[in-house]
C-alpha cells in the first residue's frame, strides 16, 4: 500500500470492504503489477476473480468472493455452517466425500444450471425470508435452512453431528420440522427427516453423535445420555455419555484431548483422575467401555462387540442395580 498514491489508497480501503472485480481496482488508478504487489503483500486477497481486503479471514474471503462472482446467490450449506460456527464432520474416507472446503452457494430455481467443482459448489433452490439470515454483509442461509440443507446432503452418521449441535445451541426442533415442511418434495428430504428425528441435545461432542449413529446402525438399544449415579449419600458429580440401565453398562467417548496437557507431570494427574474416576463408577457394581475416535470411524473395530459382551456381563450381575438420574445441564445447579 505505501507505493500507492494517497488518494488512491483511501479509496481501496473503503471498496475492499467487499470484493471487487480488477477491472474496478484499474478505475481506482491501480495496474495490474500493484494488484499482485498487494495480493503477495497480504493486502488484498484474490479469489473467483475478485479482490477483498486482505485482513479478512482467508475462508471468509473465499466465500465473500464465491458470493460476488454468482450475484443473487446466498451462501450457504457447508459455508452458512462455517460462517455461523455449526460443527460439521463428513467422513473424507467415503467415496463420495463431498468438498466440503469449498464455497457453497444456493441460488433461485430459475439460475442456469447447479454446479459442482473443488473450490466453489453452486444449488439451484427455493429459498424464502424465512430461509435467511446475514453474516457482516453477506446473505446465508439462517440456522434451521443450513441444518437441513445438510442433512439433506449427507448421510445420518454425519449429518446427526449437525443436528445435534444445532439443537444443543438452541436450534429448536419445531423450527427444524417447519423448515422440513417446506422442502417437503425435496432431494433427501426423507434422510433430512431421520436426521432430525435422532438428534439429540444431550448429545455433548461430535465423537457421541457419532457413536449413538454407530450404535443404532449395529441394532443396540438406545443409550440414555448424561447420567450421574448416587453413592448413597448424594449424586456423585461424574456424568456419563451413555448408560444402559437394562444392562448395567456405562459407555464413555474419550477424545484425546482430555488427556493433553502442558507437562508429563500435569499429564499423569489427569490419568491418575480418570483412573479414580473410573473406579468410583465401577463401586457402583456397573460394566465401563470406554471407546475414541478410531473405534467409532473404524468399521473393522470390535467396538460393537465389546458392548455386546458388556451387556452380557452386565446383565448376568445380581447385585442391587445403582440409582441414577438423568443429569442436570452442566450450568444448572446438580444439588
Amino acid at each position: 500500500m505505501d507505493r500507492l498514491d494517497h488518494g488512491v489508497r483511501e479509496r481501496l480501503a473503503v471498496v475492499a470492504r467487499t470484493p471487487q472485480r480488477r477491472a474496478a481496482l484499474r478505475e481506482l488508478g491501480l495496474g495490474d503489477a500493484d494488484l499482485r504487489r498487494l495480493v503477495r503483500r497480504g493486502a488484498l486477497r484474490h479469489h473467483h476473480g475478485h479482490y477483498v481486503d486482505g485482513r479478512l479471514d482467508e475462508q471468509l474471503a473465499a466465500i465473500a468472493c464465491a458470493h460476488a462472482a454468482y450475484p443473487g446467490s446466498v451462501v450457504s450449506h457447508f459455508s452458512a455452517a462455517r460462517l455461523a460456527d455449526i460443527p460439521v464432520w463428513t467422513d473424507r474416507g467415503r467415496p463420495s466425500g463431498v468438498p466440503i472446503d469449498a464455497a457453497w452457494l444456493t441460488r433461485p430455481p430459475e439460475a442456469p444450471r447447479n454446479q459442482r467443482r473443488a473450490d466453489i459448489v453452486v444449488r439451484r433452490a427455493g429459498l424464502t425470508v424465512a430461509d435467511l439470515s446475514h453474516h457482516l454483509w453477506l446473505p446465508v442461509t439462517c440456522s434451521a435452512r443450513t441444518v437441513l440443507d445438510l442433512a439433506r446432503e449427507l448421510p445420518l452418521r454425519e449429518s446427526i453431528v449437525t443436528v445435534d449441535a444445532a439443537l444443543r445451541s438452541g436450534t429448536a426442533m419445531a423450527d427444524l420440522h417447519a423448515m422440513a415442511e417446506r422442502q417437503e418434495h425435496w432431494p433427501g428430504i426423507r434422510r433430512a427427516l431421520s436426521a432430525i428425528a435422532f438428534g439429540d441435545p444431550a448429545s455433548e461432542s461430535p465423537l457421541e453423535s457419532i457413536a449413538r449413529a454407530r450404535f443404532a446402525a449395529a441394532g443396540l438399544p438406545s443409550p440414555v445420555l448424561q447420567v450421574q449415579f448416587f453413592d448413597g449419600f448424594d449424586w456423585m458429580l461424574e456424568r456419563v455419555d451413555f448408560w444402559w440401565p437394562w444392562f448395567r453398562t456405562v459407555g464413555e467417548a474419550d477424545g484425546l484431548a482430555k488427556y493433553e496437557a502442558s507437562s508429563p507431570e500435569e499429564r499423569r494427574r489427569l490419568l491418575r483422575r480418570s483412573h479414580r474416576r473410573d473406579q468410583r463408577l465401577s463401586d457402583r457394581g456397573v460394566e465401563l467401555v470406554h471407546f475414541g475416535w478410531e473405534d467409532v470411524v473404524d468399521p473393522r473395530s470390535d467396538l460393537i462387540d465389546r458392548f455386546r459382551a458388556a451387556f452380557a456381563r452386565g446383565e448376568a450381575r445380581h447385585t442391587e442395580p445403582p440409582h441414577w438420574r438423568t443429569a442436570p445441564p452442566p450450568h444448572v445447579d446438580a444439588a
